[in-house]
């Protein structure tokens, strides 16, 4: 039963992955047109497996690309900052569809949602889990990193705060984060709070996110976004002890979208976070027009949280749209399966788990072997392995190793 589990695609999106984008103060906060990219395509998604670097089913060469962390820090590719399930915006050149791969120039992660900060509840029961005031739902496709090996049982609640970093997306339907990532964090010196401002007191100088009261009356005015406003998107840092209920914000940045440049080819997965009309909403962060798209799905219904696939091209900053389906519907595929290709390594005989770069591989007697032996592919032999979630959701679980 094991090796027939299928990884469920994550739960009703808002943001979208990737997001990428760089921060601004409040000289620039107010700026009126998102930077562009230069690509010939993008993808937004979330990262299923290592060749280079698997996302929505395409290996994309990661050894020329760089990676724009969330707080804009631009580094080279590595698997130690593009770790599975981390949502990532990718440039890249034309994909080649015979072996569905293409060579990347830049990876951004850190969507608009990302929270790092204090666990103050979990409910393993209903899979949900408290950071920071953001109420996160944790799913069958939300990674766990390898310090929570046993997943959401090892997130705790006591005398020792637990720190947490979640990657996700926000639910507008519900308001609550749907987690694709959770690591552990220790010797933190600020948390991190990404997410849209309500609530807003100009005399008080407090707003909300979530839960959390955030108090900004601390930062010089200069780092105060001239265009703060019930419904803007920032980027805090916090201090990590609350005063009188509030978190005090250390710094506030406005976040602006990268936005892929007009006939660039892009390929989006997220969910509606706005409706216009039955051709026209927004998807992963990205206008879409579906006025000339195909629904494969009949059933297509257009409302906020329903996780579609869009593919088309961009023109005038609006993804027009031509094919657009239901993610549900392709669960079986291969873009939605774990894949990773390297050299193993950490064999562990006895647990039956080895590593490929950086990632924990777990098999059991349903895994099949293709090529070589079970000892072969545990030897530092370059391997090639399909497969979904274990149950702690912090291995892969192989159900089919290659060995070349």
């Amino acid at each position: 039963m094991l090796a027939a589990l299928v990884l469920a695609a994550v739960a009703a999106l808002a943001a979208g992955c990737g997001g990428g984008g760089s921060d601004s103060t409040a000289a620039s906060a107010g700026s009126s047109s998102p930077p562009t990219t230069t690509a010939a395509g993008y993808t937004q998604g979330t990262v299923s497996g290592f060749k280079s670097v698997v996302v929505n089913g395409v290996r994309f060469e990661d050894s020329s690309a760089s990676v724009t962390d969330d707080a804009g820090t631009k580094t080279a590719a590595s698997a130690g900052a593009l770790k599975l399930g981390r949502c990532v915006g990718v440039d890249h050149g034309a994909v080649d569809s015979s072996s569905a791969s293409a060579r990347a120039t830049a990876f951004r992660y850190g969507s608009l949602v990302l929270v790092l900060g204090p666990v103050s509840a979990v409910n393993a029961t209903a899979g949900t889990v408290t950071v920071l005031g953001q109420a996160v739902d944790v799913s069958s496709a939300t990674v766990f990193d390898d310090t929570l090996a046993s997943g959401l049982s090892a997130v705790a609640v006591g005398a020792a705060v637990e720190v947490v970093e979640v990657h996700g997306l926000l639910d507008s339907a519900t308001g609550h984060i749907v987690a694709t990532r959770i690591e552990s964090e220790t010797s933190v010196s600020a948390y991190k709070l990404r997410g849209t401002v309500a609530a807003l007191d100009t005399r008080a100088k407090t707003f909300s996110i979530g839960g959390a009261v955030i108090g900004y009356g601390g930062p010089a005015s200069t780092l105060v976004p001239s265009t703060l406003t019930d419904g803007s998107k920032l980027r805090l840092l916090l201090a990590t002890t609350q005063v009188s209920g509030q978190w005090l914000a250390q710094s506030l940045g406005a976040k602006a979208s990268t936005r892929p440049a007009d006939n660039t080819s892009a390929q989006v997965r997220g969910s509606i976070s706005a409706v216009t009309s039955a051709t026209r909403f927004t998807v992963g962060g990205l206008a879409v027009d579906a006025t000339n798209a195909t629904f494969p799905d009949a059933s297509t219904g257009l409302a906020l949280g329903v996780q579609l696939e869009v593919q088309g091209t961009v023109g005038n900053g609006v993804l027009q749209a031509t094919r657009v389906s239901l993610d549900n519907k392709h669960r079986g595929d291969d873009s939605h399966k774990l894949q990773l290709i390297g050299a193993t390594t950490a064999l562990d005989s006895t647990a039956k788990t080895f590593l490929v770069r950086t990632v924990t591989v777990s098999r059991d007697s349903a895994t099949t072997q293709v090529g070589g032996t079970e000892a072969d592919s545990a030897m530092s032999r370059r391997v090639h392995v399909e497969g979904t979630l274990a149950s702690t959701r912090s291995q892969v679980l192989a159900t089919q190793i290659s060995v070349d």
